[in-house]
């Protein structure tokens, strides 16, 4: 292990509102009550910790997918248990291109297209600061904010899921922006 990547293998706390939105994103609602997303997100990281050795460090985006991998086999894992099936790979892989159409959203929302090494590791920390924001917002908001924005669902369809009138998820909308707003700029 290079001195470098050595001293990155402290920075995988930073990914964790990251992993907890991702995980959030994609969490079975037949999970709900009975495992917490947070969970899952801990024991990703401590799965990273303990394979670092396996990690070949080439950069934040590099790291971001190895983490991914790993979630999309723990939950995965975690699916499996509960439904008391055998191992899937099909599934592993399905939940490997979902967290990763998620992440490529969560990215496509912050910025256009950056291509220099600069401006992607300004992208990729805008990207941690943004889930580590959305991670801060009241739960209501937070969902209503991650299925209209990230998910693309409509407010007609927002309303419907959340139970609410249009006007009412419209305004929980309005006020989990305005939280996420001011989350960002204290950040500052």
């Amino acid at each position: 292990m290079t001195s470098q990547s050595k001293g990155d293998q402290s920075s995988l706390e930073r990914f964790r509102g990251y992993l907890a939105l991702l995980a959030r994103l994609h969490w079975d609602a037949r999970l709900q009550g009975k495992f917490d997303p947070s969970d899952l997100v801990q024991q990703t990281l401590l799965e990273a910790f303990e394979k670092w050795d396996q990690f070949r460090y080439g950069g934040e985006e590099e790291l971001a997918g190895w983490l991914r991998k790993i979630l999309a086999h723990n939950l995965a894992d975690l699916l499996r248990a509960f439904g008391r099936a055998k191992r899937n790979l099909a599934l592993e892989k399905s939940l490997e291109a979902a967290l990763g159409d998620s992440s490529s959203r969560l990215e496509g929302w912050l910025a256009a297209e950056q291509s220099s090494p600069s401006q992607r590791a300004m992208k990729e920390e805008q990207l941690l600061r943004l889930a580590d924001a959305l991670d801060q917002l009241p739960a209501p908001q937070r969902e209503a904010v991650v299925l209209h924005y990230l998910q693309g669902m409509s407010l007609a369809g927002l309303a419907s899921h959340l139970g609410r009138s249009q006007a009412s998820a419209a305004g929980l909308l309005r006020r989990g922006l305005g939280k996420l707003r001011e989350v960002l700029r204290n950040e500052n």
